[in-house]
């Protein structure tokens, strides 16, 4: 690991933690030459699917989408890090679950609503105004009524989703 600071490559590892799911290690280290600490954070790479866009497209997943989508809906709300990072985890958790090889872009826009939903009701609502593009109030309130419905019924087909993988 090379030092942040003097770009030196010998450093030693001072502490390690676990997150609180275990799939993340924080490790603080002492660069060997300048004595400078720093963290670095380790997680298992796992193969996760290509998301197809609007247009067809097809992209690599990128985390950084995601939790930069999710730190500006939570723009100024009582959010830590921490919670956007293990709100991404469950997001990458979901795709790797569902198990495709390709998977569309507004199946994670509908996930990243879902996980919002349930950290931040404020920071929810500001990401569905912008994920789904409203042109004016009325809209707005009527995309409401039916997210909340939407979420409803999403939830039901997770459930029977489960049962059904469980079953196989």
């Amino acid at each position: 690991m090379k030092c942040p600071f003097c770009s030196h490559i010998e450093n030693r590892v001072i502490d390690s933690r676990l997150s609180r799911e275990g799939d993340v290690t924080r490790r603080r280290r002492a660069c060997s030459q300048c004595e400078r600490r720093f963290t670095t954070y380790e997680r298992v790479e796992e193969i996760l699917p290509l998301i197809v866009k609007k247009d067809g497209r097809r992209e690599t997943y990128d985390r950084l989408k995601v939790v930069t989508g999710l730190k500006k809906a939570c723009e100024k709300r009582p959010i830590s890090i921490a919670a956007i990072d293990e709100a991404a985890d469950r997001i990458e958790r979901f795709l790797q679950n569902v198990g495709d090889k390709e998977i569309s872009s507004a199946v994670i826009g509908e996930e990243v609503m879902r996980q919002l939903y349930e950290l931040d009701k404020v920071a929810y609502v500001r990401f569905a105004s912008v994920y789904r593009s409203f042109q004016d109030l009325d809209a707005f309130m009527q995309e409401l009524k039916d997210l909340i419905g939407e979420r409803s019924a999403a939830e039901e087909r997770r459930v029977r989703h489960r049962a059904n993988a469980r079953s196989s």
